[in-house]
């Protein structure tokens, strides 16, 4: 299984509209938006997982593509650093 990150969403996406695009590249095990902590709403960017051989197509195909009037940006995701900017 891979994450993919997908940034420059609409906040009119909905999660099973993402899942249906990234679906015809392969098996969609989740998508995941995320939200301001306070607020709650949408951020514009969140996270697919996905399993197949296609997810490379899927990362080249779908990175720069217009989805819901904006070009959204895809690429696979990276785990961040949880390291404080203080520590060595």
């Amino acid at each position: 299984m891979k994450r993919i990150f997908i940034g420059n969403l609409s906040y009119n996406t909905r999660e099973n509209e993402v899942a249906d695009l990234f679906s015809q590249f392969g098996e969609v095990s989740s998508v995941k938006f995320i939200h301001d902590r306070e607020t709650g709403k949408f951020r514009g960017f969140g996270f697919v997982e996905m399993n197949g051989d296609r997810i490379e197509e899927a990362i080249e195909n779908l990175n720069e593509s217009m989805f819901g009037g904006r070009s959204i940006r895809v690429n696979e995701a990276h785990e961040r650093d949880r390291k404080s900017f203080g520590d060595s």
